[in-house]
């Protein structure tokens, strides 16, 4: 999603990493698995809104007006976090880690929240240029 490019690119690091490390410990004891949390309540969202604001010069970017509406969802978002149905709380990935570590077969990828499935199959149906459109709606929509 639209600038999210630093944090995208630690998750498909992420992703590639984990999909490697998989195929290479095959012929081992040795599973590996990737757990795509989504949205999960911690201070994540808090410490980000920490660092745009210590990193991003607002006054001077071309995406001025973008980042002050990032800057209120930010607001927004910390203060309703607990009450978002999207968010679960810490146990859910708890649960995902557990049967990881603890299954015979666990699975590749572990999606914990709605969200992260849901784009799990939006990835698989839809084509590139059509997941874009999806994604820029959703990020122009929370960015206003």
């Amino acid at each position: 999603m639209k600038y999210r490019g630093a944090y995208n690119a630690s998750k498909f690091a992420l992703e590639g990493l984990t999909d490697t490390l998989r195929q290479e410990l095959s012929d081992t004891p040795i599973k590996v698995s990737l757990i795509e949390p989504g949205p999960i309540e911690s201070d994540f969202r808090k410490n980000a809104h920490k660092a745009f604001n210590a990193n991003i010069d607002i006054e001077t970017s071309a995406h001025k007006n973008t980042y002050i509406a990032v800057q209120k969802r930010l607001a927004n978002t910390n203060a309703k976090q607990k009450n978002d149905t999207f968010t679960l709380g810490p146990e859910a990935v708890y649960n995902a880690l557990k049967h990881a570590l603890e299954s015979r077969h666990p699975k590749a990828r572990y999606y914990v929240t709605f969200p992260t499935k849901l784009f799990a199959v939006l990835r698989r149906l839809l084509s590139t240029r059509g997941l874009d459109w999806v994604l820029n709606k959703i990020s122009n929509s929370e960015n206003k």
